[in-house]
C-alpha cells in the first residue's frame, strides 16, 4: 500500500479546513503550527519534508491542543531540541505520551508502521526507548477502550475508511465528517487533556 503525504492533506483539509479553518501543509524544515492572524486566513499544521509519519505526528499534536492553544504558535509551547539532559528528556517524554498514542492509532488506521520518537540523539542521557514505547502503547490501549476525542476520532475514521475499506476521498470525508457533526449536534464535548488549554 502506498502512503503519500498528499493523501493525508486531502483527507485532513476535506474534514477540517471549513470546520476549524485549519489546513495540513507540507513544509521544508522543522514542523510548526502557525495560527491564522486574520479572519480570512487558515491555521496551518506544517509537517516536515513530506514525511508521512511527520504529518500524522503533527496532526496528533493538533488533536490534543485545546481551543486557546490553537490560537498560539506551536500551541504556546517551547520545544527543547535534541541534546536534552535527563530531567528535560523526562519532561519531553511525559508531554509526548498522549500525542504519540494518538499517532499510533492514526498510523494503525492507515496500515502504516508506527515508531515511537524519543528524539534525543545527541543528549547526555541514555534514553529507555522500550519503557517510553510501553507508556505510549498503554495510552493507546486506553483510547481503544475509552475512545478518542472528537477531532482525533474523526480523522481516524477517515483514514480507516480510505486506507482499509477502499473508500474514495469524498466517501471517507463525508463519512467521518457526518460522524463529527453528529457528535457536535449532540453537544458531546471533546475530552479534556492535561496538555490542552
Amino acid at each position: 500500500m502506498e502512503h503519500r503525504h498528499q493523501d493525508l492533506i486531502t483527507l485532513f483539509d476535506g474534514l477540517f479546513k471549513q470546520r476549524y479553518r485549519t489546513r495540513l501543509v507540507l513544509g521544508d524544515n522543522e514542523p510548526l503550527y502557525r495560527p491564522a492572524t486574520r479572519p480570512d486566513e487558515t491555521h496551518q499544521i506544517i509537517f516536515a519534508h513530506g514525511f508521512f509519519a511527520s504529518a500524522l505526528h503533527e496532526v496528533s499534536h493538533w488533536c490534543v491542543a485545546g481551543a486557546r492553544r490553537r490560537e498560539l504558535e506551536d500551541y504556546g509551547y517551547w520545544y527543547l531540541p535534541d541534546g536534552r539532559d535527563a530531567d528535560q528528556q523526562r519532561a519531553f517524554e511525559s508531554a509526548e505520551v498522549v500525542p504519540q498514542a494518538i499517532e499510533m492509532l492514526l498510523s494503525e488506521a492507515c496500515a502504516f508502521r508506527f515508531n515511537v520518537s524519543v528524539d534525543n540523539l545527541n543528549g547526555e542521557v541514555e534514553v529507555d526507548r522500550e519503557a517510553f514505547a510501553a507508556k505510549v502503547s498503554a495510552q493507546a490501549e486506553r483510547y481503544r477502550r475509552e475512545g478518542l476525542a472528537v477531532r482525533a476520532e474523526t480523522f481516524r475514521r477517515a483514514l480507516e475508511a480510505f486506507y482499509q475499506h477502499g473508500a474514495s476521498f469524498s466517501e471517507a470525508i463525508t463519512l467521518a465528517g457526518a460522524w463529527h457533526d453528529e457528535q457536535h449536534a449532540h453537544k458531546k464535548p471533546e475530552k479534556r487533556r492535561k496538555t490542552s488549554a
